[in-house]
């Protein structure tokens, strides 16, 4: 039987079971637009499920590529596949997670295989111009918008979301989380102990720091350079506000502006108060910095905060939140989703993989332990703590942008000039040629002229 048919058949199979046994999720607002450019996506609305199908295939094995291997991540990647035993239990698991953050590993070996022609059934890649720019780009995906239509997830993933994994009518991937990039991560008792309070703005911020270095406390931890990239896209969001740094990644922003050098001179100033030993550093280690009140803040993803309870900490006492300086009201976002590869040795298991990646249960044992909210609208508020509550709250009223590090806003041709050009700037701290590089990049990648 050919792949095109056994889709057909397989989506014959399940309207039908739908038709007999479906009922739809209560109504959610939707989150706002982001303001990025966007692909137009599909239209057509379908009957949405409670939960995910247990029809499919039995037996088989499916492999499942990731670079969640530790802390709150591995946790939660865990708690999905617990669900996917459960709901195939004769379908065998083949985790093949490498270690590194960001993917910074996983993705190099994910490459190589995939130049080789041996895909795994299914693989983790940031919603946005990852995903887009670079496997659907690539044609090293399959459309799953049957899958959607089975599985009611039009009605049930953000409309803010779908643009982002859809090119010409086709949805690429299953969202599983939404993730916040621009988290200010800090020890309540080290800010207490040195009168200072929660800075909202950069200057305020800089100002906070020098009393902590001043005391003798080290202000800012941080680690291994995708960190730092990290850290610079929320200093370009909290400088040039949520407009101008949206333009940055269509062409209306234009990186050699005095504006973009003001921002750029902001993120060498951080760097000025971080741990000299960061190059050496995760970032695990950076975050534990703070919870474990060797350093006051840390910028990073909300990730962290599953890392934190995994460690058991408590939240409000051994670490405290708030928006990056300058970003209050934006909330700069990526998402991990899960994709059906060409070529997928098992394709009847990797859709069974994506069933569960992209169902009510599944994602609601995933997110609260990963640290991350659902990408679905309707997952029960009450299962997650106080922090990931706050983030949907803001998810559904901030103003929303992406996120450069994770994949949302450049392409991996682009996201990769920029990478380089910051591994030169913080070996030689030269100012006019990083923005030089920088502008470069943009031209190079298209949206620049």
């Amino acid at each position: 039987m050919t792949k095109k048919m056994w889709y057909s058949l397989m989506a014959v199979l399940m309207v039908t079971t739908l038709m007999l046994s479906a009922c739809g999720p209560a109504e959610t607002p939707a989150p706002p637009a982001t303001e990025a450019p966007m692909t137009e996506a599909p239209t057509e609305e379908a009957p949405a499920t409670e939960g995910p199908a247990t029809e499919a295939p039995v037996g088989g094995q499916v492999e499942v590529f990731s670079w969640w291997t530790g802390g709150g991540e591995a946790a939660g990647l865990e708690a999905m596949i617990g669900v996917f035993a459960e709901q195939y239990p004769d379908i065998e698991f083949v985790n093949a997670a490498v270690a590194g953050g960001a993917g910074t590993n996983a993705r190099a070996v994910l490459a190589t295989r995939l130049q080789a022609g041996d895909p795994p059934d299914s693989w983790q890649g940031h919603a946005g111009q990852e995903l887009i720019g670079t496997y659907v780009a690539g044609g090293q995906i399959e459309p799953l918008n049957d899958l959607y239509e089975s599985e009611g997830w039009i009605d049930v993933m953000p409309q803010t979301l779908i643009p982002l994994i859809s090119q010409e009518g086709n949805i690429y991937s299953v969202p599983v989380n939404i993730h916040r990039a621009n988290v200010l991560w800090y020890n309540p008792g080290l800010l207490e102990a040195n009168g200072v309070t929660v800075p909202t703005t950069i200057d305020e911020w800089f100002t906070a720091m020098d009393t902590l270095k001043a005391a003798g406390v080290q202000p800012l931890a941080l680690g291994e350079q995708w960190t730092k990239m990290h850290l610079m896209e929320t200093v370009l969001l909290g400088t040039l506000g949520a407009e101008a740094y949206n333009g940055l990644w269509d062409g209306t922003t234009d990186w050699g502006s005095p504006e973009v050098k003001t921002a750029l001179d902001n993120f060498a100033k951080a760097l000025t108060y971080a741990n000299t030993d960061s190059a050496s550093l995760s970032w695990q280690d950076a975050a534990q910095l703070v919870v474990n009140g060797d350093a006051a803040f840390n910028v990073m993803g909300d990730w962290a905060e599953g890392y934190f309870r995994e460690l058991g900490k408590t939240p409000n006492t051994d670490y405290g939140w708030a928006p990056t300086p300058g970003s209050d009201g934006v909330f700069q976002f990526l998402s991990d989703s899960f994709v059906l590869a060409v070529g997928a040795p098992d394709p009847e298991a990797a859709t069974a993989w994506l069933k569960i990646a992209g169902s009510k249960e599944g994602q609601e044992a995933f997110n609260p332990v990963k640290g991350s909210i659902c990408a679905r609208t309707d997952c029960d508020k009450s299962l997650f703590g106080e922090y990931l509550q706050s983030a949907m709250d803001d998810w559904s009223t901030d103003t929303v942008v992406g996120s450069l590090t994770h994949g949302v806003v450049a392409n991996d041709s682009w996201k990769t000039e920029i990478d380089t050009a910051l591994g030169l700037f913080v070996a030689d701290s030269n100012m006019d040629s990083f923005q030089a590089a920088l502008v470069a990049a943009c031209t190079s990648s298209g949206p620049c002229k």
